[in-house]
């Protein structure tokens, strides 16, 4: 695991923040209109410690784009029946079709993660994924898909932080979960697992991006500038549709009658 945090500099200012937030959204919607036209085809990989600031990240790289293109999955628990398939069935079943992007909050890496710290799978089942995944990647970059996988990292002492946060504002306490409880506890059984992970899963067809995300806003930039650079898209010309002809003032026909109206209250 990477130690090289940004700790030396001063904290990003907001407008400075917003600023190049809105250059690398206006580079995203340049992104979305190639991957529509060209047919390409994306994954998108959210990996990383609980708190680390996925969520943030996936919603400032959403939010100015449409979800039918790029679409986010965030898989629950797996069924009784899911249990018996594949391990990666239940993923491949969302990947991309021409002109669309799959971003996975949490991918098929539980269970390098959670499942293995946690026992929900044992270390057999652990080692053969470790063992398959490399080439089932291999096989879906073969495939032409782009496939990118970002790790978020921070500290012990901002998870922490970020933990003790969630635990007292209640507008953050839906994000406390039994599983962020225990990952808390088991800091270093997590950093070995992360570690064997990336020492099998590291490719040269699929490598991990390492996002330091102590600094929140600095981490979704430096997560999106990457994401850019990895896709080899063009800014396409914009073919523009015609406006409609301009309204007739002299037309008017009968309001409609609303029965039911929202009060003003503000």
């Amino acid at each position: 695991m990477s130690k090289h945090h940004k700790k030396d500099k001063k904290k990003l200012a907001r407008k400075e923040y917003e600023r190049e937030l809105e250059k690398l959204q206006t580079e995203l919607a340049y992104l979305q209109r190639w991957v529509k036209e060209s047919g390409a085809r994306v994954i998108v990989i959210f990996e990383g410690r609980d708190a680390a600031g996925k969520g943030g990240a996936i919603k400032r790289l959403t939010e100015r784009v449409s979800a039918r293109v790029f679409r986010v999955f965030a898989l629950p628990a797996p069924t009784d029946r899911e249990k018996t398939q594949i391990y990666m069935q239940r993923y491949v079943a969302h990947f991309p079709a021409a002109g669309e992007i799959t971003i996975f909050d949490r991918s098929w890496y539980n269970r390098a993660g959670v499942e293995r710290v946690m026992g929900f799978a044992t270390e057999e089942q652990v080692q053969k994924f470790l063992e398959n995944t490399p080439r089932a990647e291999k096989s879906i970059v073969d495939e032409g898909i782009h496939l990118v996988k970002f790790f978020f990292n921070v500290s012990r002492k901002e998870q922490e932080k970020r933990f003790r946060t969630r635990y007292e504002d209640p507008m953050r306490q839906w994000k406390l979960s039994p599983m962020d409880m225990a990952s808390w506890a088991r800091w270093w059984d997590y950093t070995a697992a992360y570690a064997e992970m990336f020492k099998w899963t590291d490719t040269a067809w699929a490598p991990w991006y390492v996002v330091e995300a102590d600094d929140k806003r600095r981490a979704r930039l430096n997560c999106l500038a990457q994401l850019l650079d990895l896709i080899p898209y063009e800014n396409l010309p914009y073919d523009h549709p015609e406006p409609p002809d301009p309204i007739d003032p002299d037309e008017k026909p009968d309001k409609p009658v609303f029965r039911n109206i929202v009060p003003n209250r503000y």
